[in-house]
């Protein structure tokens, strides 16, 4: 039996952050080992590093040491090969945007062509339960709504790692 490839890994993994008074360590001596097919989430109180960590993995904040990999690559390579998708704490769409054009954004920046951008916002508007509200602005929506539009788009194109920081909160 093959055993699946390593889609987050992390050793010895720190992030020290320069604090007026004194350093802040955010992540000490993080080690984690996440498959293919895993399904982790991180628990712990206000202040414990959960966002940080995410962030680390999606490229949004850089480590002091350790190493870490995503899909094999670091976060930077896999940050610009587009090797995750990212659903933040907060609804994140573009107000100028309705909901499809939103969902659509990462599939435009990837280049896939009309029609399969047009058959991957159906379906993922549909797996979110957002059918018929695809020409709505996010202002038109309720927060729960446009979080879950924001959950559609980080479905849309079929990524390898889907990283939520809190998206049901």
């Amino acid at each position: 039996m093959t055993q699946a490839a390593s889609v987050v890994s992390a050793k010895d993994l720190c992030l020290t952050y320069q604090a007026n008074d004194a350093p802040v360590h955010a992540l000490s001596n993080v080690n984690l080992d996440v498959r293919k097919g895993d399904f982790v989430s991180f628990i712990g109180p206000s202040g414990c590093g959960k966002t940080t960590f995410l962030r680390v993995i999606a490229d949004l904040e850089k480590k002091t040491s350790g190493d870490i990999t995503v899909n094999g690559m670091t976060p930077e390579d896999a940050r610009k090969a587009r090797a995750y998708g990212y659903v933040f704490q907060s609804p994140a769409l573009y107000p100028w945007r309705t909901i499809d054009k939103n969902i659509a954004l990462p599939l435009e920046i990837m280049n896939y062509p009309a029609d399969e951008r047009q058959k991957r916002i159906a379906e993922a508007l549909d797996l979110v339960g957002l059918t018929g509200f695809e020409k709505k602005f996010p202002w038109q929506l309720s927060g729960g709504m446009q979080q879950r539009a924001s959950i559609a788009r980080a479905l849309a194109f079929d990524a390898d790692l889907l990283l939520m920081d809190e998206p049901f909160g």
